[in-house]
C-alpha cells in the first residue's frame, strides 16, 4: 500500500515559493530565464486563466515576439477558428488585400469576438506583419493559424470556394453533400440535437466522403500550374477536416460526459500536427507557439480533468514531444475580466473575486508573490512543495462558467503569477 504523502509545512512552502519566484519588473530581461528554459524546444504552449484579460494577452505577445526573434519560431497557432485566423495569416505574410491589422481581424465575427478582436492582438498582428516585411528574401515568414472547430459553415464555404476554382465538378458534388445541413440554417446546435434525438439523419457519411474525395484529388490539384498556391490546397483540406470533426462535435455535445471536450482538443492537436508537417515541407524543424486557455494547454493528466476522462492539447503535445514541449500557465489572484452572462451575450467588464483560500493563487498571494513566475520543471524543491492538490482559477467566455481544477502538479513547465489583472479595450 503506498505511503501517504505528507504535505510540507506552511513555513516551508512560503520560504520555497519566495526563494524560487523570479520577479517580472517590466524591463527587457523579464523573460530571459524562460527563454533559457525553452532552449531548443519546438513547441511552447502559452496559456491564460481567462479569455478576457489584458495582462495575459500582452505578456503572451511579448514572449512570442522574443521566441520569434531569438529562437526562430515561425508559427503562432491559437484557440480560434481556422478560416478567421487564416485571413490574419494571409495578411501577416503579405498575401492579402486587407489594408491593415484591424481589417485583417474583422473575420472574427462569431462570439466571443473580444478573444481576438482586441487591442493586444491588434498590436501583435501589426508587429508580426512588420517583422515579416523586414525579413530577407528566402527567410520563412511567421504565420498565424487557428486550431478550433466551431466554424462549420465558414469552413464549408471555404471548401466550396477552393473547389470552384480548381475543380467545378468536384465543387458540385461537395455542394450536394454539404446540403445535408441546410435544414438547420446556421444553428449547428439544432443539428446536433435533432440528429442525436433521431429527428434527422446525420451528415457524418457525407462530410467524411467529401474529405476523402478531397484528399484523393490532392495530388492532382498539387500538380496544377502555379496559379494555385500550395497553401490554398492545405487550407482547403484543413477546412474539410474541420467540417468532419465539427459535425461529430455538435452531435457529441448532447451525449454528455467528456466526449465533446475530447473531440475538440483532439481536433486542435491534430491540426497542430498537420500544420507542423506542412511547414516542415518548407523549412527544417519548424517551431510553433500555441495560445489557448490553461485548461487546453496544461497536462490534463495532472488535474481533475484527467480523472473524469478528459484529454487536452497539452497532454497530447507533451506525450509526443516530451522536453521539446514547454508548457506555460498564467493565473491571477484578483482583477477584472471581459466575459458574458450567456452564450452570444454582450461583452461586459466583470470583477474577478479574490482567489479561494485553498487555491494556488491564494498560496502565491500569501507568499507575497506579485508579478513573477515559477520554474516548475527544473526545481525539484519547488515541485515538492506545490505538488499538493489545490484549486486553480479558470474563467471562460461566460463568467458564470468559472470552474476550478484540483491540482497543478506537472501541468505546466512555468507558472506566471499576476497579482491583479485588468481589462484593455476591445475593438
Amino acid at each position: 500500500m503506498p505511503t501517504p504523502r505528507i504535505a510540507p509545512s506552511s513555513d516551508t512552502v512560503m520560504r520555497t515559493l519566495r526563494a524560487n519566484a523570479i520577479p517580472l519588473t517590466g524591463d527587457t530581461t523579464d523573460f530571459d530565464a524562460l527563454l533559457e528554459l525553452v532552449g531548443d524546444a519546438q513547441y511552447v504552449l502559452l496559456g491564460e486563466a481567462s479569455h478576457g484579460t489584458h495582462e495575459f494577452y500582452r505578456i503572451r505577445g511579448e514572449i512570442t515576439k522574443r521566441l520569434i526573434q531569438e529562437k526562430g519560431f515561425t508559427a503562432v497557432a491559437v484557440e480560434a477558428d481556422w478560416p478567421d485566423a487564416y485571413r490574419v495569416n494571409r495578411y501577416v505574410r503579405g498575401h492579402s488585400e486587407d489594408r491593415d491589422a484591424d481589417e485583417a481581424l474583422q473575420g472574427f465575427k462569431r462570439f466571443p469576438q473580444w478573444m481576438w478582436r482586441n487591442a493586444d492582438v491588434l498590436d501583435f498582428v501589426g508587429w508580426l506583419r512588420t517583422h515579416n516585411d523586414d525579413l530577407a528574401g528566402a527567410a520563412p515568414r511567421v504565420g498565424f493559424y487557428g486550431l478550433d472547430l466551431y466554424s462549420l459553415h465558414a469552413s464549408i464555404a471555404a471548401v466550396l470556394e477552393y473547389l470552384d476554382l480548381v475543380d467545378p465538378d468536384a465543387a458540385q458534388r461537395a455542394r450536394q453533400r454539404y446540403a445535408c445541413f441546410e435544414d438547420f440554417g446556421d444553428d449547428v446546435q439544432a443539428y446536433g440535437y435533432a440528429t442525436t434525438r433521431g429527428l434527422a439523419e446525420s451528415c457524418e457519411v457525407a462530410v467524411v466522403a467529401q474529405l476523402v474525395d478531397l484528399r484523393h484529388a490532392a495530388a492532382e490539384y498539387a500538380r496544377r500550374d502555379g496559379r494555385i498556391m500550395r497553401d490554398a490546397l492545405f487550407y482547403a483540406e484543413q477546412n474539410a477536416r474541420l467540417v468532419r470533426d465539427a459535425e461529430q462535435y455538435y452531435r457529441a455535445m448532447f451525449y454528455g460526459g467528456a466526449a465533446s471536450w475530447n473531440l475538440r482538443d483532439h481536433h486542435m492537436a491534430e491540426t497542430l500536427n498537420a500544420l507542423h508537417s506542412f511547414l516542415g515541407q518548407q523549412q527544417a524543424h519548424p517551431k510553433m507557439v500555441v495560445w489557448a486557455h490553461n485548461s487546453h494547454l496544461g497536462d490534463a493528466r495532472a488535474t481533475e480533468m484527467g480523472a473524469r476522462g478528459e484529454l487536452n492539447v497539452g497532454q497530447f503535445v507533451r506525450a509526443q514531444h516530451g522536453r521539446h514541449a514547454v508548457l506555460v500557465g498564467f493565473t491571477t489572484y484578483s482583477g477584472t475580466v471581459t466575459a458574458a452572462d450567456m452564450w452570444d451575450g454582450p461583452a461586459q467588464r466583470k470583477a474577478v473575486r479574490p482567489a479561494l483560500p485553498e487555491s494556488y493563487e491564494a498560496l502565491c498571494h500569501t507568499a507575497g508573490l506579485t508579478r513573477s513566475f515559477l520554474n516548475l520543471r527544473d526545481s525539484m524543491e519547488l515541485r515538492a512543495v506545490v505538488d499538493v492538490p489545490r484549486l486553480e482559477r479558470a474563467i471562460g467566455v461566460m463568467r458564470r462558467f468559472m470552474r476550478s481544477t484540483n491540482t497543478l502538479r506537472s501541468t505546466a513547465s512555468v507558472r506566471f503569477a499576476i497579482s491583479q489583472s485588468r481589462l484593455r479595450g476591445s475593438r
